[in-house]
């Protein structure tokens, strides 16, 4: 039987072969386990084999999680969607949050951001597709969000995340990747001292770490299949 050690095992193997066919170091992508609807044992299973970064979508199952685990010195990362109403959850309780589209939810996260916790770690969610249904500023208007979330003083800006539509050519997802990356460097040649590209996820992220991903979210392939 294959366990989540097995898995993660597997992952970072992915991951190095990908560097490696990329010319770039492993040590440069970080694994983000993304544990959503997995319970708390899961997570200590994946903790005992070195993973020390969570994703979670839902914000109350998160917070939930977070507390049924404050023994362990775990990141918790928020990547899901985010109310108005939940802001002050997720200020209060994530170390990062991969999901800003809304100068307001930034706002609402910097001002309601405990005094006593570390900055909140964010990234700007791009939408390189252009759908309608999904979250995410349009490319033309991340350089102007990105400088308004910088300026908040209780978040430090760390990058730029999305969530393209899967696409089954390598070629086609690495240049779907690349155009996250552009948006990336366009706020780096802007003079924002971003480090974070996190883009690619179980089934591409080979083609994202050959684009430049620099973080990529995991779950099926730790966890398997989930509702």
């Amino acid at each position: 039987m294959t366990t989540i050690a097995d898995s993660i095992q597997k992952v970072r193997e992915r991951i190095s072969a990908a560097c490696e066919s990329a010319g770039r170091n492993a040590a440069d992508v970080s694994l983000l386990a993304v544990s959503k609807t997995c319970g708390p044992e899961a997570i200590r299973e994946a903790h005992a084999a070195g993973q020390r970064a969570f994703g979670e979508n839902y914000v109350q199952e998160g917070v939930e999680k977070i507390a049924a685990l404050r023994d362990l010195p775990l990141e918790w990362h928020c990547i899901g969607p985010i109310q108005s109403n939940k802001t002050r959850l997720v200020a209060g309780h994530f170390d990062w949050v991969h999901t800003i589209d809304r100068l307001k939810i930034a706002e609402r996260l910097s001002a309601q951001r405990p005094e006593g916790m570390a900055p909140l770690q964010v990234c700007i969610q791009v939408n390189v597709d252009g759908g309608a249904t999904k979250s995410g500023v349009a490319p033309g208007e991340a350089l102007e969000l990105a400088r308004a979330v910088a300026a908040l003083p209780r978040l430090r800006l760390r990058g730029v995340m999305s969530i393209p539509e899967p696409v089954s050519d390598f070629a086609e997802a690495r240049a779907v990747h690349g155009r996250v990356r552009s948006v990336f460097e366009q706020l780096r040649g802007a003079g924002l001292p971003l480090d974070t590209l996190s883009t690619g996820m179980s089934a591409d992220l080979e083609a994202a770490i050959a684009a430049g991903s620099t973080m990529v979210r995991v779950g099926t392939a730790i966890f398997g299949a989930r509702g």
